[in-house]
C-alpha cells in the first residue's frame, strides 16, 4: 500500500523513472495488488462462512441473512464454489449449504457450476438427508442438466452405499437412468461409478454380484477391473488382489501403470516390501515408467518395514528420474522417519519442506502430532500447534478429535478451549467427538458453565449432541444449581430433533 502511495504522489517524476525499472514497479504494483484482492477475497469467504454456520437456521431463515450479506452481483462461480467448499470442510449443517445452494441457484446471473453442486449434494448425503438430496439432483436435472455429472452420481450413490442397503444402491442406479439423466444413455462409465460404490465401502461380495449381474450389458475395461482390484486391496485382502488380478489377465485384460501401483500398494500396506520391490522391478521391465505416486507408495512400504535409509534412497531418486517431490511424498518419507524413531529427521524435513515452498497439507500435521505426542511432553505437541494456528490452517475431524483428546488427557485445557473456540472462530463446526472429550474434561474439573457454553455453541450451529455427553452434562448443572441453563439445552435439543432429524 506504502508502495502505492508513492506511485501516486510521485506521478509527475514517474516517466524519469528508467524504463526497466518501470516494468519492476508496475509488475509490484501488479503483484500487490493481485495478493490484497486475493486476500480480502479470502477474507469475505471466512466471514460469509462464519454467518451461515452460526446462524440459527431452521428457527430463522437464512435467505434474507444471505440477500443481506451477499448482494446478488458478488455470486462469482468461484466465491460460491470456495464457500461450498469451506461450509463441507467445517461440518456444518446440509441444509443450510442448501440454502446457500438455493440461494445462488436463484440470484446469480451465473449458471451454476457442477462443482458447487457435487459440493451441495456431498453436504447433504453426508449427513443423511437423502430426501433433500434427490430433491435437489431432481431440480438441477429440469433446470440446469449440464451440472449432472459422473462425479454428483458417484457422491450419491456411495453414500447410499454406506447408509443404506444393497437394494437401495440398485435402486438409486436406475432412478437416476431412468429419472435423473433423462436421455443420457448408460455404458461403462456409469457402470464404474456403481462398482466403486461399493468398492468404496468395502462392499466386496456386493460389487462382485454386480459386476457377475450386469457386466454383460456393459463392457467392461481395464478401468473397470482396476476399481474392483482397488476395491478388494482397501479391504486388505492380499490374496484376494492377486487371485483378481490374474482372473484378469486370464480375461485378457492388459495391466497399466494404475494397475501395478494398486498391486504394490496392497503389499506394502502388508508390510510385505519386498513383493512390491519385485512389482516395481517386473513394471520397469515392461517399460511403464514409474510415477510419483508409485514411488511414494513404496517410500511409504519401505517405512512399514522400519527400513529409513531405502525409504531415503527411493526418496532421492525421485530427482533422479525427473519428478518433482511432492507434499505426499515429504508425508511418506517423515512417516519412515518416525516409525524408525528418527524424530530429529522428520522435524528436519518439515523444516526442508517450508524452505522449498512445499505447503504442509492435513497429513503433514497428522503425522507430526502423532509423532510428537508419543515420543516428546506437552510443550513439542503445544509449539506445532501454535505455528498451525498461526498459518490459519484447519486440520481435518480425526486431527481435531485426537488434539483435543491429548490436550484434555494432559490436563491442558486452556488449549482444548482454544483449539474449540479457533474452530468455531473459522466458521467450522467441530466434530461431535470433540465436544465429547472436552465437555467431560471440563465437568470433571467443575468448569461446567464453560462445558454448557460449548454445547450451546454445537447446537446454535444446528448439530447434534451426544446423549451420552448431554447426560453428564445435565447431572452436572443440576448439582450447580443450574437449571435455567438445563432449560435452555432442553429445549434447544428438542427443538432441533423437531427441525432436524438426526
Amino acid at each position: 500500500m506504502l508502495l502505492l502511495a508513492r506511485l501516486k504522489s510521485g506521478s509527475n517524476q514517474f516517466t524519469q523513472i528508467p524504463q526497466k525499472l518501470t516494468f519492476s514497479l508496475i509488475s509490484a504494483v501488479q503483484i500487490s495488488t493481485q495478493f490484497l484482492s486475493s486476500l480480502e477475497t479470502d477474507i469475505e469467504i471466512d466471514r460469509i462462512t462464519r454467518i451461515i454456520n452460526n446462524h440459527p437456521y431452521p428457527d430463522q431463515p437464512l435467505q434474507p441473512t444471505l440477500f443481506q450479506h451477499i448482494p446478488p452481483p458478488l455470486l462469482s462461480t468461484s466465491f460460491v464454489e470456495n464457500v461450498l467448499g469451506h461450509l463441507f470442510a467445517a461440518h456444518s449443517n446440509g441444509l443450510k449449504a442448501l440454502e446457500f445452494f438455493n440461494y445462488s441457484l436463484h440470484h446469480s446471473q451465473l449458471c451454476p457450476s457442477s462443482d458447487a453442486f457435487e459440493k451441495t449434494l456431498h453436504i447433504l448425503t453426508r449427513m443423511r438427508y437423502f430426501d433433500k438430496a434427490w430433491d435437489l439432483m431432481e431440480k438441477i436435472s429440469s433446470m440446469h442438466p449440464s451440472l449432472l455429472t459422473l462425479k454428483s452420481m458417484s457422491i450419491m450413490l456411495s453414500k447410499i452405499a454406506k447408509f443404506q442397503s444393497y437394494e437401495d444402491v440398485l435402486g438409486a442406479f436406475e432412478k437416476m437412468e431412468n429419472n435423473i439423466f433423462v436421455g443420457r444413455k448408460f455404458g461403462t462409465d456409469e457402470f464404474n461409478v456403481l462398482l466403486r460404490a461399493f468398492c468404496t465401502q468395502r462392499q466386496m461380495k456386493e460389487a462382485r454380484s454386480v459386476f457377475l449381474k450386469m457386466h454383460s450389458r456393459f463392457s467392461p475395461n481395464t478401468k473397470t477391473m482396476n476399481i474392483l482390484l482397488l476395491g478388494f486391496k482397501e479391504s486388505g485382502d492380499i490374496t484376494a488382489v492377486e487371485l483378481f488380478y490374474y482372473e484378469l489377465a486370464r480375461r485378457g485384460f492388459k495391466p497399466n501403470n494404475i494397475t501395478y501401483n494398486i498391486r504394490i500398494d496392497a503389499y506394502c500396506k502388508k508390510g510385505c516390501f519386498a513383493d512390491g520391490l519385485r512389482l516395481f522391478e517386473e513394471m520397469e521391465g515392461v517399460n511403464m515408467s514409474p510415477s510419483l505416486e508409485t514411488i511414494t507408495t513404496l517410500i511409504h512400504g519401505a517405512g512399514v518395514a522400519r527400513n529409513p535409509l531405502k525409504a531415503q534412497r527411493l526418496f532421492d531418486e525421485i530427482h533422479l528420474r525427473n519428478l518433482l517431490p511432492d507434499t505426499g511424498a515429504y508425508n511418506a518419507l517423515m512417516s519412515s522417519l518416525i516409525r524408525s524413531r528418527d524424530v530429529k529427521s522428520a522435524v528436519a524435513l518439515m523444516d526442508e519442506m517450508e524452505e522449498k515452498h512445499i505447503e504442509y497439507d492435513y497429513m503433514t500435521y497428522h503425522t507430526m502430532f502423532s509423532c510428537l505426542m508419543r515420543t516428546s511432553c506437552i510443550e513439542g505437541a503445544s509449539k506445532l500447534y501454535h505455528k498451525m494456528v498461526d498459518r490459519n490452517f484447519v486440520p481435518k475431524t480425526r486431527t481435531v478429535v485426537m488434539l483435543m483428546k491429548f490436550f484434555c488427557e494432559n490436563h491442558q485445557l486452556e488449549l482444548g478451549l482454544h483449539l474449540w473456540g479457533y474452530l468455531v472462530e473459522k466458521g467450522y463446526c467441530p466434530h461431535g467427538h470433540a465436544l465429547d472429550l472436552l465437555l467431560t474434561a471440563l465437568c470433571s474439573c467443575g468448569r461446567v458453565i464453560e462445558a454448557f457454553e460449548c454445547s450451546l455453541q454445537m447446537l446454535e450451529r444446528g448439530r447434534h449432541m451426544n446423549e451420552a455427553s448431554f447426560r453428564t452434562l445435565e447431572s452436572f448443572l443440576l448439582q450447580a444449581g443450574e437449571t435455567d441453563k438445563l432449560s435452555k439445552l432442553k429445549q434447544m435439543i428438542q427443538k432441533l430433533h423437531t427441525l432436524l432429524p438426526h
